[in-house]
């Protein structure tokens, strides 16, 4: 395991790392999930062995320091991830994102083209949601002070499915609602826009029974590969691995 400082004084975002040649590949996980458990078994596949690969916890979540000081939104988290880049000697990375994961890719890759020269990107969110009642997975629904105090954080738990549960209970209720804020909010430009406007290779993939994004059309008309991964929904890696195994090594 390995860390770095980001944000406020003393803070520390983790990951883990598998050695190998090449441009390093750095797995970024979803709200509510931790890389570990979500990525780390896709190195197995031969397709992607042999490569470095970083395994990275966002701040809140996993085993990054979860400080109640940092505003956890997409920029703040690309900033932290841009951190563990920097510190890890990493640049030209092929950076692969699933969800709140792959739009924080999209920052990164928008703030900091030195260290990106690849995105694949898992049904990751693309665009604000704007309309009243509409939340990330239903955490911004409720206020802060709600979630965190209220019952809201162990609502969510409740409701959502064992497997998304697993991981969210270890995320920290702050960190989780400001980041599914920072979601809902999206940036400026868009991740969209940002996504659209990057010169370097990117791959989206889509569960064949996924979330519904908007104009895949559009994003093949701005020259982004977008590839259909059959048999799998939003979590792609548990649902179809071998085949999203194949997809990232297809991408490089």
């Amino acid at each position: 395991m390995q860390q770095t400082e980001f944000g406020p004084e003393g803070a520390y975002i983790r990951w883990t790392e598998s050695e190998g040649v090449g441009p390093a590949r750095v797995h970024v996980h979803g709200l509510g999930a931790a890389s570990g458990p979500y990525t780390a078994h896709l190195s197995a596949y031969p397709e992607l062995a042999g490569r470095r690969t970083l395994y990275v916890d966002l701040p809140g979540f996993g085993i990054s320091d979860r400080p109640a000081d940092f505003g956890y939104s997409l920029e703040d988290h690309a900033s932290a991830l841009a951190a563990v880049l920097d510190a890890a000697g990493v640049d030209g990375a092929e950076v692969v994102g699933h969800s709140m994961g792959g739009s924080v890719a999209i920052v990164l890759a928008y703030r900091r083209p030195d260290l990106v020269s690849r995105l694949v990107l898992a049904e990751a969110n693309l665009d604000p949601v704007p309309a009243p009642g509409i939340t990330s997975s239903g955490v911004a629904g409720w206020s802060e002070e709600e979630f965190v105090h209220g019952g809201g954080f162990a609502a969510t738990l409740e409701r959502v499915g064992w497997l998304w549960r697993s991981t969210m209970r270890l995320a920290d209720p702050l960190a989780l609602h400001r980041s599914a804020c920072g979601l809902i909010r999206g940036t400026e430009p868009t991740m969209r826009a940002m996504l659209t406007g990057l010169g370097i290779p990117r791959t989206y993939l889509v569960g064949e029974v996924g979330d519904g994004i908007d104009d895949l059309d559009g994003l093949a008309a701005a020259g982004v590969r977008v590839v259909r991964v059959p048999d799998s929904g939003h979590c792609i890696m548990f649902d179809n691995p071998r085949a999203y195994a194949a997809a990232i090594s297809a991408a490089a």
